[in-house]
């Protein structure tokens, strides 16, 4: 359209029609010309906000507290951390309730403080012999079963206060149920403590004096593998010793009653196992819990400070302070917390997720869940990059200004690191001050609430100083933009002015050639009527113009006199 409106501008008469509509081609131009102005206001007023210094403030502002805020579920998870002895929270059975297959399998309930399964599991392992590559070695007993080689002296334990039998009548005391069973038994490892095994070994009900070729014989076999399986020359006890058929039934009792015991005390084991993982197992639940309160009061304590300083920054602004407008102001603080107090909920709730997120992924080591944190954030800040960069919305951005959000995106991660980082030195410095070291109720230590902040504050600052360069460096940018942009606009303006005169100009120029026309046509139409009328007046007359009617002229007196 404005190719034709300014080609307009050079027409010359011959070019234009007189059905030409000037007044709509006006209007037309008025319309772009009024729409250019309000477009360049528009510009002037972003050219003014761009620069603005209270938009930099509130910047600055916003990263401070936003890097606080951040912090809060990073060291409450922390803190869970430390105090549930470098464990991560992990709220599932099999981390607390420990099991026959999984201890078997080498998988530790490691959150039930109650009974150590790892020293078991360590304790369990130590008692074969293993090669280079740490595996267990087995060799096949006398009736051909597959078992794993105890190591040597491992028996001494069990053997250290079992009684005697007797010299005399040439006896042994024997372990019905074994102490080589007992040490290869994953379920008594998993559900009995050594001195239990030890003390069930030594018990009456598992002791039996019997013939010292007896008990050599046995070895670590179990009574029924003794009795009813024959060695590699094919014979049984009962062949080797003449053994009658109520000697054997007694030793079966016996076997049959030390087992009884046994499983008894390993069935008491399990349900101690199982009562002691459901304890700890609630008591971590109720740790992060009171973590997940923290953490809300925290988030809600700051929001309403933050509330009232952005009103206190008011207040120091407004030409009349005094205590009453002071106390104005906190009351209108106090409003708008309670008018968000939804939102604030809703954002306390989304850290304490957070918080717990932390606390599942957390690792052992406090220095090293620092570096998880580390890397947390920067893959917080390059998916944050990322996103940005396939917005739809930003691909028309320059290169500059994309690199330059980029920076923000990964400076508030690094920010958010650096606030916790910074916050464990302080609190760490603070709690050799008695006074700092108190404990508040939710909140925690003063030393870790002062660190929090200060923390907070210092990372927030130096990471709003950088946000706020990187925003004047896009500010710069965009105000180039913008300038150029008005730039254009006002040489469309003036080219459009410029048309919209000649247009005028054209328009007048025809309508003042049509009044010419029209006059020329009413002279020459005025002239014609004029000779015609002249040629009338001097037409010669006849003889019968001369004659007068004298009939008619008496009347004309008569009438008169």
């Amino acid at each position: 359209m404005e190719q034709s409106v300014a080609s307009t501008a050079g027409l010359t008469n011959e070019d234009v029609s007189v059905d030409f509509d000037f007044d709509a081609m006006e209007e037309l131009l008025n319309n772009d010309i009024e729409e250019m102005l309000s477009d360049l206001n528009s510009l002037d007023e972003r050219r003014e906000e761009i620069g603005n210094p209270d938009a930099l403030g509130d910047i600055v502002l916003n990263t401070v507290w936003e890097q606080l805020l951040i912090n809060i579920s990073s060291e409450t998870a922390d803190e869970f951390v430390k105090e549930n002895g470098g464990k991560s929270l992990n709220l599932s059975k099999s981390a607390h309730i420990q099991t026959t297959e999984n201890f078997k399998n080498g998988n530790i309930a490691s959150h039930n403080t109650e009974i150590d399964y790892q020293k078991r599991y360590d304790d369990y392992q130590k008692n074969f012999q293993k090669d280079v590559e740490g595996n267990i070695q087995y060799h096949t007993d006398k009736t051909g079963a597959r078992k794993e080689t105890l190591v040597k002296n491992s028996r001494k334990p069990y053997d250290k206060n079992r009684p005697a039998g007797s010299k005399k009548n040439n006896t042994n005391m024997d372990h019905t149920v074994s102490a080589g069973e007992l040490m290869r038994d994953p379920e008594a490892n998993t559900h009995l403590s050594e001195l239990e095994r030890i003390n069930f070994a030594n018990s009456d009900s598992n002791l039996n004096e019997i013939r010292s070729d007896y008990n050599q014989s046995k070895s670590d076999l179990s009574m029924t593998e003794w009795l009813e399986k024959p060695n590699k020359n094919g014979q049984t006890p009962k062949e080797i010793f003449n053994l009658d058929d109520n000697q054997i039934k007694e030793l079966k009792l016996k076997d049959k009653e030390a087992r009884k015991a046994k499983d008894e005390l390993i069935q008491k084991g399990k349900e101690k196992s199982i009562e002691s993982g459901k304890k700890t197992r609630k008591e971590e639940a109720f740790k992060v819990g009171g973590k997940v309160l923290r953490t809300i009061a925290i988030r809600l304590l700051l929001e309403f400070i933050k509330e009232f300083i952005r009103d206190f920054v008011e207040w120091l602004k407004s030409p009349n302070k005094n205590i009453k407008s002071l106390l104005g102001q906190l009351k209108v603080a106090i409003k708008n917390y309670i008018s968000n107090l939804k939102k604030h909920l809703t954002n306390a709730v989304k850290d304490s997720t957070s918080m717990i997120i932390s606390t599942i992924i957390a690792p052992i080591s406090r220095t090293f869940t620092k570096v998880i944190s580390l890397l947390k954030q920067g893959y917080r800040s390059l998916s944050g990059a990322i996103k940005y960069i396939e917005n739809p919305e930003n691909k028309g951005k320059p290169t500059s200004i994309m690199v330059a959000e980029i920076g923000k995106i990964v400076t508030m991660g690094f920010t958010a690191t650096g606030t916790m980082i910074l916050g464990d030195i302080i609190e760490k410095g603070l709690m050799s001050v008695p006074v700092f070291a108190f404990e508040i109720p939710l909140f925690g230590s003063l030393a870790s609430i002062v660190g929090l902040v200060i923390g907070g504050l210092v990372s927030g600052i130096i990471g709003a100083i950088v946000i706020n360069l990187i925003d004047k460096f896009i500010a710069n940018k965009k105000r180039h933009e913008i300038e150029y942009e008005i730039y254009n606009k006002q040489n469309n303006v003036v080219e459009k002015q410029h048309v919209q005169k000649a247009i005028l100009e054209k328009s007048l120029l025809i309508k003042k050639e049509n009044s010419f026309n029209n006059m020329r046509k009413r002279h020459e139409k005025a002239n014609d009527e004029t000779n015609e009328l002249l040629g009338n007046i001097f037409k010669p007359l006849d003889e019968d113009d001369y004659k007068v009617d004298m009939d008619a002229m008496q009347q004309n007196l008569d009438a008169l006199l």
